[in-house]
């Protein structure tokens, strides 16, 4: 099963469009988990101290656990976030909370070592900006770190189309050359 997380909000995402084709390519049985349809807990004290008491209990099954139990049993991951503010949507960053989960995404080793629980072995991370030059130590740094260093996923794939909003810009070759990458790559 491919898990589908997509931090798009506009409904002519042209980040969307570049994950759609992966998908497309993937051909497999889709999950997808549209962000801006999504209300997060507030990550208030109550909440915190709830989550850490089911986790030290080993109750995985309240709902607060329904995405970090979806994410740890995906074959693979596509996450499709445009680039905001030097890294992606602020409801990226809340549902990575939600899926960071000792116990079920990953768990600490007795040296406190995180060591990844997760079943995916690649994860797919889109995204498009209208200048050039999108760092990629930013928003895509940030989501490979947590797939390699806490989730065990040992394979990130970073699909980017830039400068779709440059003055002269022909931005349907841009998408088209980005699609004949990822057919490439497939």
């Amino acid at each position: 099963m491919i898990l589908f997380v997509n931090a798009c909000v506009r409904e002519q995402s042209r980040t969307k469009q570049i994950a759609e084709y992966l998908l497309s390519i993937l051909d497999d049985d889709i999950m997808e988990v549209k962000l801006k349809d999504t209300k997060f807990p507030m990550s208030d004290e109550t909440f915190l101290n709830q989550r850490e008491e089911a986790a030290a209990s080993g109750d995985f099954h309240a709902d607060m656990f329904a995405f970090a139990r979806d994410f740890a049993s995906a074959d693979t991951v596509v996450i499709a976030a445009p680039y905001w503010d030097l890294s992606f949507p602020a409801v990226l960053k809340q549902y990575l909370e939600q899926v960071t989960v000792n116990g079920i995404t990953f768990r600490y080793s007795e040296e406190g070592i995180p060591q990844g629980l997760c079943r995916a072995r690649k994860l797919y991370y889109i995204t498009t900006a209208g200048g050039p030059s999108v760092p990629v130590e930013y928003g895509y740094g940030y989501v490979r770190e947590l797939a390699q260093s806490y989730y065990g996923i040992p394979e990130t794939v970073l699909i980017k189309a830039e400068g779709l909003d440059i003055v002269g810009a022909d931005v349907d070759e841009i998408l088209e050359e980005t699609k004949k990458k990822i057919k490439n790559q497939s």
